[in-house]
């Protein structure tokens, strides 16, 4: 077995008591205004900005540092048109048929339903996971924790996002294969997610009870 090599942790930055504490609370009050968003103006993200955010997402953990993910980035308005297309006829089947009453009813505040403008309107980021990848000598190595790795480089995805200004949306069709079919991705990878981001319509509207949270007391326990 392959020993492992270490080296010096180089770029850790510790901060005086104070100070981890107003950042802290700074990116908590910033995390705080985030709400999902489905009005968008349809205006191109910078690459750039969008270059920054992946980056961000790609430095999140992984098991056995795998980096099970792949982010594919669609601009194109036709490409964004035949994902919207293929994405309602998988809603307008799970709104009509496949989703329980108890469901339909947990999203009703939302006043979602199976047309999806904003999958035209803003920039896509289809998230896939990779179920395993391969050596440099062509052999198939299987990927560990990939769920776990890929919810933790989403959440940094989103972060990243909104720090910069951009109003996003997590958006799961279910099934999603299409999305490999579209995006030309390999039958390893399975989709993860579809992350809609962009800036929101100067009218935009967000349900109004989207902004509670659960008492801290409710959701943490210290021992």
């Amino acid at each position: 077995m392959r020993q492992p090599v270490m080296q010096p942790l180089a770029d850790y930055h510790a901060y005086p008591d104070d100070a981890m504490q107003r950042r802290a609370r700074e990116f908590a009050d910033n995390l705080k205004r985030r709400r999902t968003v489905r009005d968008y103006v349809a205006r191109d993200v910078p690459r750039e900005v969008l270059e920054h955010c992946l980056r961000a997402a790609a430095s999140a953990p992984s098991g056995a540092n795998m980096q099970p993910w792949h982010f594919a980035v669609i601009t194109d308005p036709a490409v964004k048109r035949r994902i919207r297309l293929a994405a309602e006829e998988e809603e307008r089947e799970f709104y009509r048929e496949r989703a329980p009453q108890e469901w339909l009813e947990a999203l009703a505040p939302l006043g979602t339903d199976e047309h999806k403008p904003f999958l035209e309107h803003a920039t896509l980021i289809a998230i896939f996971a990779q179920r395993h990848g391969a050596l440099p000598d062509g052999r198939r190595v299987k990927h560990y924790y990939v769920a776990e790795s890929l919810g933790i480089a989403t959440g940094f995805l989103i972060a990243a996002l909104h720090d910069a200004g951009l109003a996003t949306l997590t958006h799961t069709p279910s099934p999603m294969g299409f999305l490999n079919e579209i995006c030309q991705r390999p039958e390893n990878e399975k989709p993860y997610l579809l992350l809609v981001t962009g800036f929101p319509t100067p009218d935009c509207r967000v349900p109004e009870f989207g902004g509670t949270r659960k008492p801290m007391d409710e959701v943490t326990s210290w021992f």
